[in-house]
C-alpha cells in the first residue's frame, strides 16, 4: 500500500482494475472532453468475467461488453432499483463475485434521491462507475435551492473522482466561451486528454495527481504541476516601471513600523472594540461647526 502512495500511476492503474476498494466512482466531463475514453480505460484493465450491468439514460444500444442492459428512461428510482436488484449479488451468496455496474449518467436523478438511491445498491460486492455532465444545467425545485446541488453530493460520496478535460491550446475561459454558446472548437472529444484523479483514503485524506492519457495506446503520464516562483519585493522590482521614487528608505520603514494607529488600542479588548482616538492641540477642530462631530 505504501508504494500506491508513491507512486501516482501505480495509483491510477490499480483505480482501472477496480483493485483500489471504491463503492462510487464518479467520472465528470463536459462537452469539450467525454469520458467514453475512461470508461475503456477501465474495461480494458478489469477482468474479462467480472459482471457488468449497463444502466442507460441516453444510450440508445446496449454495449457489447456488458452482460445485462437496462433502459432508465420513465423510470422512477424504485422502479430503477427494482430491475437493479436481481443482476446485484444476493446476501444469501457465500462466494459472491465482484460487480461493475456502469451509468451513462447521473443527471437525470434527482439530488433529492440521489444518496438514497446510491446507498440502496451499493455493496462491498459493487463498484458503481457514473458520469456526470457538467455541461448540462442542474434544475432544482424552489425547496431545494439551500440543498447541495447533485455534483457537490456525487464529489461528496465518491471515494474516487475522475475529473476529465481536453488536451487542446485553446485558453480554458475562452473555450468555456464557446461551449456556452455551443460553439464546438475542433479537435475535442479526442483519445489523448487529461484526467484529474481524486482518491479518498479512509483516514479522510484526498490525493490528487493529473494524468496525460492516451486510450490509444493506453500511455499514462503522470503530469507534475507548474509553480510559479514566489519572489520577495525587492526595490529592484520599481526600477524602470515609472519616473517616481517607490523605494523606502530606512528612515521611512522605522517611521511607518513606529505609527500607533487607533484600532491597535481597540484590540486590547478595553473598549468593547471601538475605535479609539484621542484628541490632541494639534488637531483642527471648530467647536461652533454644527456638522463637525469629533466622533
Amino acid at each position: 500500500m505504501a508504494s500506491t502512495n508513491n507512486n501516482p500511476k501505480v495509483l491510477l492503474k490499480r483505480t482501472f482494475s477496480l483493485k483500489e476498494q471504491s463503492s462510487l466512482i464518479l467520472c465528470t466531463d463536459t462537452m469539450a472532453q467525454s469520458s467514453r475514453f475512461v470508461v475503456e480505460e477501465f474495461l480494458d484493465n478489469i477482468p474479462d468475467e467480472m459482471p457488468i450491468v449497463f444502466v442507460s439514460f441516453e444510450t440508445p444500444n446496449r454495449p457489447k461488453y456488458a452482460r445485462q442492459f437496462i433502459d432508465a428512461s420513465g423510470k422512477t428510482t424504485q422502479q430503477l432499483v427494482a430491475a437493479l436488484q436481481p443482476y446485484l449479488p444476493q446476501p444469501q451468496e457465500q462466494a459472491p463475485k465482484m460487480h461493475l455496474v456502469i451509468f451513462d449518467t447521473f443527471n437525470y436523478i434527482g439530488s433529492e434521491s440521489l444518496t438514497q438511491f446510491i446507498s440502496t445498491i451499493a455493496s462491498p460486492f459493487v463498484t458503481i462507475l457514473a458520469t456526470y455532465h457538467q455541461s448540462i444545467p442542474a434544475w432544482r425545485p424552489a425547496e431545494l435551492q439551500n440543498y447541495p446541488t447533485a455534483i457537490q453530493l456525487l464529489q461528496f460520496i465518491a471515494n474516487t473522482v475522475i475529473e476529465v478535460t481536453p488536451k487542446t491550446s485553446i485558453d480554458e475561459d475562452d473555450l468555456d466561451a464557446d461551449l456556452s454558446r455551443f460553439v464546438i472548437p475542433k479537435n475535442l472529444n479526442n483519445p489523448t486528454y487529461y484526467i484529474t484523479l481524486t482518491n479518498k483514503r479512509k483516514s479522510g485524506r484526498a490525493i490528487k495527481n493529473k494524468f496525460l492519457i492516451n486510450s490509444k495506446t493506453h500511455d499514462y503520464e503522470y503530469v507534475i504541476e507548474k509553480q510559479e516562483p514566489v519572489t520577495d519585493e525587492s526595490p529592484e522590482m520599481f526600477e524602470g516601471l515609472t519616473t517616481f521614487n517607490l523605494n523606502t528608505s530606512e528612515k521611512q520603514k522605522l517611521a511607518k513600523d513606529q505609527v500607533e494607529l487607533p484600532y491597535l488600542e481597540a484590540q486590547s479588548f478595553n473598549s468593547g472594540g471601538a475605535i479609539v482616538y484621542e484628541f490632541e492641540k494639534d488637531d483642527d477642530y471648530d467647536e461652533e461647526d454644527p456638522y463637525e462631530d469629533p466622533f
